[in-house]
C-alpha cells in the first residue's frame, strides 16, 4: 500500500519547498518531489544567479568610476567568466543546501525525481505510488518560446543556458527588453559585450509605468546598449559563425542570441489529470485560496500565472498549505513589489499612473516626484540618476502606486508596500521622520511633492 500524507508538493521551487516546511510547522506530515535541485528557477537558474551577475557588473562600474573620487588605479577591467560562473554556482549551492536543511530540519520526506498526479489523492514518482490527502502542484514555469525559424541553432541561449556561459560574447541579441532580458543585458554589457536589445512592444518592460519604462531605456543606452522596440523578429540564421536575426528590416549579427520572451508554466505534474483540471491560456486556474477546480488540489507560484515572482510564489505557497490543511485563508496579490535590477535599479508596488487616471479620472490622483540628483546621500554614492514618484487619490490621500528609480530601491520599495498595506495616507508618510542622509527619504519627499509642500524642491 502507499504510505499516506496529509500533503504532498510536486516541486521544490519557492512555492513548493515554502508550502512543504509551512505545512510541516502545521503539524502535517508532508512529502516533497523535486526532479532538479531544490530552489527551483529562482535560487537555480533565476533571481539569485542574475543577482550575482548584476553584482559583478556593478562592481566593474565602480571601478571605472573610481578615479572620479580621487582612488588611483587602473580602470581597464577584464572579466573572467569562468570565475564569474564559479562564484555564481557558489551561492546558489550554500542557498540551495540551506534549503534542503530547512526542509530537513522540520521533517520534510524529498524525493528525488519527477512527479505527476496519477489521480486526485494519488502522485506517482519513479514507479511508486503515494498517498495524499491534498496535493500542491508547484510546477513553476520555463523559459518561453516564439515560433520564428533558427531558434534551434547552436548559439541560441534561453535564461537558463546563459548562465553557464564560460566566455563573454564579443556581440550579444537580447530577444525580448522584459525584466530578465534587462537584467541580463546589463551584466553582458558590464562584462564587455556589445549588446542590442530587440523587443516586440512600443516600450521596454511595458508592464512598468511608462514614465519609468523610458528612464530604463535611456539609462541601458548610456551603457552602450542598442535599444529596438516595436521591432519584431521573424527569423535567426547562421553563416560562418555568426548568428543573423532579421529584426525589422535589419540584419543584426552577432555571435550569441538570448531568447527572452517571458515564461511559460510546466504543467507536467497534472499527469493524468492533464484534462480534468481546469486551465485558461495555459495556467492552471486558482481562486484566491490557491485551490484549482479539483478542491483537494490546490496550485501555488508561476504555474496559475497570477503573478510570476518568487516572493508571490511564497505567499501563495503558504496559503495553500494553510488551507489544504483545514485553513480558509485567502492570498491578495494586490499589492506585490515588482523589482528590475538594472543600473540603476527599478521598483514599483500598486498602479501605474496611466492605470490610477483610467480609474480614477486624471482631475481624481495626485502625483508627486522627487529625483535623486536632489538627494544628498544619491549625490555624495555617486548615483544621482533616477527618481521616486508616487501617485494618490486627491479625495482621501490613498497611496494608489509608488515608482522607484535609482540605487538601492529594490530595498527601498519594501517600506511603500508596507504603508500601502496598511492604508497609510500620503499626508501621514509625508510627515514620518526619514533618517538623513538617506536615498529613503527622496520616498517621504515625493509624498510631500504630491501635496504641493516639498521642501527641498524649488516652489512650482
Amino acid at each position: 500500500m502507499a504510505e499516506k500524507y496529509d500533503v504532498a508538493v510536486i516541486g521544490g521551487g519557492p512555492a513548493g519547498y515554502v508550502s512543504a516546511i509551512k505545512a510541516a510547522m502545521l503539524g502535517g506530515k508532508v512529502i516533497l518531489f523535486e526532479k532538479d535541485v531544490v530552489g527551483g528557477t529562482c535560487l537555480n537558474r533565476g533571481c539569485i544567479p542574475t543577482k550575482s551577475y548584476i553584482k559583478t557588473a556593478e562592481t566593474i562600474e565602480e571601478i571605472k568610476n573610481a578615479g572620479k573620487r580621487g582612488i588611483v588605479n587602473d580602470p581597464k577591467t577584464v572579466v573572467d567568466m569562468e570565475q564569474v560562473v564559479a562564484y555564481k554556482d557558489g551561492v546558489v549551492k550554500k542557498l540551495t543546501g540551506g534549503v534542503a536543511g530547512l526542509l530537513r530540519s522540520h521533517g520534510v520526506t524529498v524525493i528525488s525525481g519527477e512527479a505527476s498526479l496519477k489521480d486526485k489523492t494519488t502522485v506517482v514518482c519513479g514507479g511508486k505510488e503515494y498517498a495524499a490527502a491534498a496535493t500542491l502542484l508547484c510546477g513553476g514555469s520555463v523559459p518561453g518560446a516564439i515560433p520564428i525559424p533558427g531558434t534551434e541553432l547552436e548559439g541560441m541561449l534561453t535564461s537558463d543556458t546563459i548562465l553557464d556561459l564560460k566566455e563573454v560574447p564579443g556581440e550579444l541579441c537580447v530577444i525580448g527588453g522584459g525584466v530578465i532580458g534587462c537584467e541580463i543585458a546589463t551584466a553582458f554589457a558590464a562584462f564587455g559585450s556589445k549588446v542590442t536589445i530587440v523587443e516586440y512592444a512600443q516600450a521596454l518592460i511595458p508592464m512598468m509605468d511608462k514614465e519609468l519604462s523610458a528612464a530604463t531605456e535611456k539609462s541601458l543606452k548610456a551603457a552602450g546598449i542598442t535599444i529596438m522596440t516595436a521591432t519584431a523578429v521573424s527569423q535567426i540564421s547562421k553563416e560562418g559563425g555568426k548568428l543573423t536575426v532579421k529584426a525589422g528590416g535589419n540584419g543584426i549579427v552577432c555571435d550569441k542570441v538570448l531568447l527572452c520572451v517571458g515564461r511559460k508554466p510546466d504543467l507536467s505534474c497534472l499527469g493524468s489529470l492533464s484534462g480534468e483540471i481546469k486551465t485558461e491560456k495555459r495556467y492552471v486556474v486558482v481562486n484566491e485560496k490557491m485551490q484549482t477546480s479539483i478542491p483537494n488540489i490546490y496550485a501555488p507560484g508561476d504555474i496559475n500565472g497570477k503573478s510570476m515572482l518568487a516572493h508571490a510564489a511564497f505567499k501563495m505557497g503558504e496559503t495553500a498549505a494553510k488551507n489544504a490543511l483545514g485553513a480558509k485563508e485567502r492570498c491578495k496579490l494586490s499589492l506585490v513589489p515588482s523589482c528590475v535590477y538594472t543600473l540603476p535599479e527599478v521598483a514599483s508596488v500598486g498602479m501605474t499612473e496611466a492605470e490610477a487616471v483610467k480609474t480614477y479620472g486624471k482631475d481624481g490622483i495626485l502625483t508627486g516626484r522627487f529625483p535623486f540628483a536632489a538627494n544628498g546621500r544619491a549625490l555624495a554614492c555617486g548615483h544621482p540618476e533616477g527618481l521616486i514618484k508616487v501617485i494618490a487619490s486627491k479625495k482621501y490621500g490613498e497611496l494608489l502606486g509608488v515608482h522607484m528609480m535609482g540605487a538601492g530601491v529594490t530595498e527601498m520599495i519594501a517600506e511603500a508596500a508596507s504603508l500601502m498595506s496598511a492604508e497609510v495616507t500620503v499626508h501621514e508618510i509625508a510627515e514620518i521622520i526619514h533618517p538623513h542622509p538617506t536615498c529613503s527619504e527622496a520616498f517621504m519627499e515625493a509624498c510631500a511633492d504630491a501635496l504641493g509642500k516639498c521642501i527641498h524642491l524649488p516652489k512650482k
